[in-house]
Parts: structure tokens; C-alpha cells; sequence
């Protein structure tokens, strides 16, 4: 192994929230990676709940421990990003007064508390951003604009302070550029650092049925309405699974279920479409395993791990011709790279049940891609090169 490989660190991880959404299954990744290295990681985060999380992150392979979960996610349905801030920054001060120090802490989402983090100076700190909030976050109101302006600024001067920024994707490496400008004219440029997928995990389909599975997150950003709408257009109605994330603590999971409900109603297939808002990881993979292929409907997603988990499992991916799947779906080889639209999706979504065939032959070429460019082992030996560079004050 090359001498760069062989230095072991003492690695903090500080995640916000540790449950079960894409950022969170990077994290948990970098973390089982990175002690696969022999690196000691220890992951610190505002709360998690046991019952509702990653199996690695109770399964022993690093330790997880929680401060700041009495403090409140949102004030009456409002400001949670100062909200955010606050647990985050909770957290971080836990660490600092109460553990040695780190070689490296891996930092994501929430970028305020990097400096704070910076006042032990034999601790380096790196950032992932999988996207700049103040893009997330809604500007429509004056007052809204007013409450957001601090924070987008604070967004910006925190995160060049990091001593190395990654990202998931050309795509959010060009809207860095495009949208901290200031840390763009300095010369800040972030690397690239995709996502992965376990790809061991999937096991080969066994059956393929008529069902098409979308996978995501009740959260309106994930434009679940599409799926159902272009379900119904297809001549030849089958079945649906809509699985996803929901967490009955945030209420637009619960309103936004409602109303997927709704419009399954109104476009008639309600009876065909089965909503599951949470299950195990060996319970999405028995549905990836059984399904057609993965409907993924996020516009401009800055990366989206769900494509590549359909692609270990051997399926076929239809998502929008946007962001993140632009980079990890081959059109026409691996799935189809769709205009957000219900005609569009139809359309793709009849060629594949027409000819399941294709599907298979596609599924093999997916599996094939995604071992070959978005293993979790390619993933771990870029990450541990990162932090060990930047461990000996290097930018790769």
C-alpha cells in the first residue's frame, strides 16, 4: 500500500439529522469506508432514532453519539434553518469541549459551524456539499428574503473556510461556481467526490413483475405527482409501489402524502398504486428486486442516490433529463433521460413493458455501470485520499 494510505486518523463525522435520506446514506457510507481504512470514526449528529435509521448506524462499526436533541427543529413551522444552525452549532460545541482533538472532522450540509470547528488548530476541517441551501431555501416573501439574507451570507463566508470543499457532481461543482461567487473569484473550486452504492447488497432479480417503483422522499421537491401522473397515461395500466422516507415530525411529508393520495384518486388508479412510507433496507431491495424498473422524478436533483441503488439491483432507470442523473443514467443503454413531463415518462415507461426483455438486458448493463463507476469501494478509496491528504495539509 502506498505510504500516503498507511497514515491512520482520528476522524470526526457532524451530520445534522441521521436519518434516512440520500445525504445520510453518504455519510453512513463515508463512515463504514472510512474505518474500513483503519481509520477511528466517530459520528456525531442532533438526533437518531434508532428505529428509523441505517443499519450501520446501530450495527457497531462506529460509534454514534447524539447531543442537542431536546432542542427544537422549528419554531411553530418557521425558521428551520436558524433552527438547524443552532442544533448543529450545539453539537459542534459538544465536540469541542468534550473530545481530544480530531485529525479531521467531515462536515455536511450545515457549513456555520466550521469555523468554530477551526479553533483547534491541529483539526482540519471537510466539507461536503451536496447543495448550496440558499438555493433550497424560499425567497418568495420580503420577509422571508429579510430572514434568509443573514444566513445565505453566513452560508458562504463559512464554507470557504473549510480547508477542502467536495461535492457531489459536475453539476453542483458549476452551481458552487455560479452561486458563491465570491469564493469562486478567490480561487475556491471544490472537488468532486460522487456518492455511492453498496452494490454487494442487491442480489440478482429473481423475478421481474409489471411494477414500476419510484423511491423517494415525501417531500414535494421530489415531484412524486409525476410518477402517478404518468402511470395513468400508460394504455396498459399494471401496479405501482411509491416508497419513500416519511417522517410524521415534519409536516410537509404528512400533507404532501395526503395529497399524492389525492391525485392517485383523481387520475383513477388509487386501487393500482401502493403507498409504503417506511420500510427496512432488506424490504426496498425485496422491491427493487421484484419491479419493471425505477421511475426517479426530482427536477435538477444535484445527484440522487436512488439511481444508482436501482442500477446495483439490476433495474432499468427512467428520471429527468436534469442535475445529478444526467452524470450516473446512460440514455438508451442504462434507462432513459426523460423531459419532466407525464408524456414523456409514459412513453419510456411503455417501451420497457412492452419489451421486458430490454428491461433485462438494460438492468445487466446497469449493474455493470455502477460497479464499475459508483462502487462504495471506489467511493471509500477517494474519500480516504482526500482526508489523508488534507491530514498532511495537501489539496489533491
Amino acid at each position: 500500500m502506498a505510504k500516503k494510505d498507511s497514515l491512520k486518523l482520528n476522524i470526526a463525522v457532524i451530520h445534522p439529522d441521521l436519518g434516512i435520506g440520500g445525504a445520510e446514506r453518504l455519510i453512513v457510507d463515508a463512515a463504514v469506508e472510512l474505518a474500513s481504512h483503519g481509520h477511528k470514526v466517530h459520528v456525531f449528529t442532533s438526533h437518531h432514532d434508532k428505529n428509523r435509521c441505517f443499519e450501520e448506524t446501530i450495527s457497531g462499526t462506529f460509534p454514534v453519539t447524539v447531543y442537542g436533541s431536546f432542542l427544537p427543529r422549528h419554531i411553530f413551522y418557521r425558521f428551520h434553518a436558524l433552527c438547524a444552525y443552532l442544533r448543529c452549532l450545539f453539537v459542534a460545541l459538544c465536540v469541542l469541549v468534550m473530545w481530544s482533538s480530531f485529525d479531521v472532522i467531515l462536515v455536511d450540509q450545515v457549513s456555520v459551524i466550521i469555523p468554530l470547528l477551526k479553533l483547534k488548530k491541529s483539526t482540519k476541517v471537510v466539507f461536503y456539499c451536496h447543495f448550496p441551501d440558499l438555493l433550497l431555501a424560499q425567497h418568495t416573501t420580503l420577509l422571508r428574503r429579510v430572514y434568509r439574507k443573514p444566513i445565505d451570507f453566513v452560508e458562504e463566508i463559512t464554507t470557504g473556510t473549510a480547508d477542502l470543499i467536495l461535492v457531489n457532481s459536475k453539476f453542483t461543482a458549476s452551481t458552487f461556481a455560479n452561486t458563491f461567487k465570491h469564493l469562486h473569484a478567490r480561487g475556491i473550486q471544490p472537488a468532486v467526490l460522487y456518492p455511492a452504492v453498496n452494490v454487494d447488497q442487491f442480489d440478482e432479480p429473481k423475478s421481474i413483475k409489471p411494477i414500476f417503483l419510484s423511491i423517494n422522499r415525501f417531500e414535494r421537491k421530489k415531484n412524486i405527482d409525476l410518477a402517478i401522473s404518468a402511470f395513468a397515461m400508460l394504455n396498459a395500466l399494471k401496479d405501482g409501489d411509491l416508497q419513500g422516507g416519511f417522517d410524521k415530525r415534519l409536516r410537509e411529508n404528512v400533507e404532501y402524502l395526503e395529497e399524492l393520495k389525492s391525485l392517485a384518486e383523481r387520475e383513477g388508479v388509487s386501487d393500482r398504486v401502493n403507498f409504503i412510507t417506511s420500510c427496512s433496507t432488506a424490504e426496498r431491495n425485496s422491491l427493487l428486486s421484484q419491479c419493471l424498473c425505477v421511475l426517479y422524478t426530482p427536477k435538477d436533483e444535484h445527484f440522487g442516490i436512488v439511481p444508482l441503488e436501482a442500477m446495483a439491483a439490476q433495474k432499468p432507470v427512467i428520471a429527468c433529463n436534469s442535475g445529478g442523473p444526467v452524470e450516473t443514467v446512460k440514455h438508451g443503454a442504462t434507462g432513459y433521460l426523460c423531459e419532466p413531463t407525464p408524456h414523456e415518462f409514459s412513453l419510456a415507461m411503455a417501451k420497457l413493458i412492452q419489451d421486458t426483455q430490454l428491461a433485462e438486458k438494460m438492468g445487466l448493463e446497469a449493474r455493470q455501470h455502477v460497479t464499475e463507476s459508483f462502487s462504495r469501494t471506489i467511493f471509500g478509496r477517494r474519500l480516504n485520499r482526500y482526508l489523508v491528504d488534507v491530514a498532511r495539509c495537501k489539496r489533491d
